[in-house]
């Protein structure tokens, strides 16, 4: 009982913007989601990555709460875990990740086949699937442009939640293939030498950076955190 119980209330923090909309965490979720808008005026941003710079940085949480409020405002949104290596989002979604984004490019499976809905409207999740031996090459494959295409015409948000930059070479290949991408820095935890470099190769790979989330960040003895986002 203990086990389930704790298992709520990591989701409950997680997803924080579907199970508490009316909180102040979820309304600057909302925040940086018009932000965001804001930032694609002249093109829209239809498929987006968030990465960090290194692990533990709070970069899936950070992706699942925006693909919540992005399906909120009627976005049919998909949530793509494209770490292939550490995946998470089965986790905040209670989902099954026998199958996913893995078994798509391997044409084990089609799209339609591997998505699940999830409890949120609008809002459908593409786990990642077994995890392969050579997850770079998946993701660089011609696989994965076509996964692009067929996803592109199903959903109007394409969200991945992406491996850390400086972890492994996926984000970087990923932000190119993405309209843009979103780096999530954790007040007090990320080293300024780290981020610099994770903006670097974001910028060697063309990727639009359009943002950056501070997490973490306390601010009084009331609030145990707010996120904040500003352009780069």
């Amino acid at each position: 009982m203990a086990l389930k119980k704790d298992k709520k209330m990591n989701n409950k923090r997680n997803l924080v913007s579907m199970l508490d909309p009316k909180s102040t965490i979820a309304e600057h979720y909302r925040t940086i989601r018009t932000n965001i808008q804001f930032s694609s005026v002249d093109q829209e941003a239809r498929t987006l990555m968030v990465t960090s710079a290194g692990p533990g940085e709070g970069k899936s949480t950070t992706v699942a709460n925006l693909a919540v409020v992005f399906a909120q405002q009627g976005k049919k949104v998909l949530l793509v875990d494209a770490d292939l290596r550490k995946p998470t989002v089965h986790y905040t979604f209670n989902k099954t990740n026998t199958f996913g984004l893995t078994s798509v490019l391997t044409k084990q499976l089609k799209l339609e086949e591997a998505v699940v809905e999830s409890a949120e409207r609008n809002l459908y999740v593409l786990s990642s699937g077994p995890i392969p031996p050579n997850p770079a090459e998946l993701l660089s494959s011609m696989a994965m442009e076509v996964f692009f295409q067929n996803a592109l015409e199903e959903y109007d948000l394409v969200l991945f939640d992406a491996p850390p930059v400086l972890a492994v070479t996926d984000a970087q290949i990923l932000a190119n293939k993405c309209d843009g991408a979103i780096l999530v820095v954790s007040s007090g935890r990320t080293e300024k030498d780290k981020l610099e470099k994770a903006k670097e190769s974001l910028e060697a790979a063309q990727s639009k950076i359009i943002g950056v989330v501070l997490n973490n960040k306390k601010i009084d003895s009331k609030s145990n955190y707010y996120h904040y986002y500003g352009t780069k």
